[in-house]
């Protein structure tokens, strides 16, 4: 009781005004801009900002507003996906939200979340990894079992009226709960109607975080859960009593069906000892090293013969640092070949 009056009283409100003042859309024009400025429709967007603007905000004020179209491209990296591209000036929308809301969610997140937020990502993912298994095989003297999970078509299958049962729990403005509807039910998987987000906008992997921070709490505070890490729908679970973490399985795979109708990947659930290798975020981790992912290493050498740049070289070396890499760093920068 005591933490949901806390949580009630720290609800959102009187937010809307900040999100579509013509303040914060200019700010996240700016931000958007970053690394655009050259691409066509930028470039035709730009030519009547002006106008683009105040239509917008206009649209905004009068709640008139009504979410374009997507379209659609597939890539392969690393697996198939298909990536929804909306307009500009829905992009831009979708900036200014993510610039007043960010702040706000990010505090309720719990610490080892590490997907889309500032001062997380890949590699404190897995530089906490190596830390947990220490902890948990007291320095590689006793066994350390990881419960490796994943999310099946996990964009794809996020229930539209239980992401927005969800906000209303932290926001109350209803302004910006509309604001927020028009985002969510601009896209469905294909006939599906009130399922997906779609995988581009940014705000999806706000409301992706959003949605999963449901798990994070049940596993954390329910479950009570110490070494827990959670990659967008990828997560790791550590425990010495490999029978633990198969009764954990049910009660995880129970409470997503029933809480967020959302499934595990019946294939891409296992427990395994560290000591014998653990897949997780493009790395095969051990108890005293990590390798590069087959995977992961074809697709770099694949993307080095297609692109020899120097940056694009660089950036693989950094990549390569966080792991047991010698051999391919040679490949990548013979010895004789000064480093980019």
């Amino acid at each position: 009781m005591r933490r949901e009056r806390e949580r009630e009283s720290k609800r959102l409100r009187h937010i809307f005004n900040n999100i579509i003042s013509l303040e914060n859309l200019l700010v996240a024009w700016r931000e958007f801009l970053c690394g655009k400025k050259r691409r066509q429709d930028v470039l035709e967007f730009s030519l009547k900002f002006t106008d683009h603007l105040f239509s917008l905000h206009h649209e905004l004020t009068t709640k008139t507003y009504q979410h374009g179209c997507y379209q659609s491209f597939k890539i392969n990296d690393p697996k198939p996906r298909e990536i929804h591209k909306a307009s500009i000036r829905d992009r831009l929308l979708h900036h200014a939200i993510y610039r007043i809301l960010y702040p706000y969610f990010d505090k309720l997140f719990i610490y080892d979340s590490y997907s889309c937020r500032n001062g997380k990502g890949t590699h404190r993912a897995i530089s906490r990894f190596r830390k947990f298994g220490r902890k948990v095989s007291l320095n590689n003297t006793q066994t350390c079992w990881i419960l490796k999970c994943d999310i099946k078509k996990f964009f794809a299958s996020i229930d539209h009226q239980i992401l927005k049962n969800i906000l209303v729990r932290y926001v109350e403005d209803r302004d910006t709960l509309w604001l927020l509807a028009q985002i969510i039910d601009s896209f469905n998987i294909k006939e599906i109607v009130g399922v997906g987000l779609p995988l581009g906008n940014l705000t999806s992997q706000l409301l992706a975080n959003i949605y999963l921070n449901e798990l994070d709490q049940f596993v954390k505070r329910q479950l009570k859960i110490k070494y827990y890490i959670r990659y967008a729908d990828d997560f790791v679970i550590f425990h010495e009593d490999k029978n633990y973490l198969q009764g954990l399985t049910s009660k995880i795979s129970e409470f997503l069906e029933t809480k967020l109708a959302l499934l595990l990947h019946p294939e891409k659930v296992f427990i395994k000892t560290l000591s014998s290798g653990v897949d997780f975020l493009g790395w095969i981790h051990f108890s005293h090293h990590r390798v590069l992912r087959t995977t992961t290493k074809h697709r770099m050498f694949k993307h080095l013969n297609r692109n020899p740049m120097p940056e694009l070289t660089a950036s693989y070396l950094g990549l390569l640092s966080y792991g047991s890499t010698f051999n391919l760093r040679g490949k990548i920068c013979p010895p004789s070949q000064p480093p980019p």
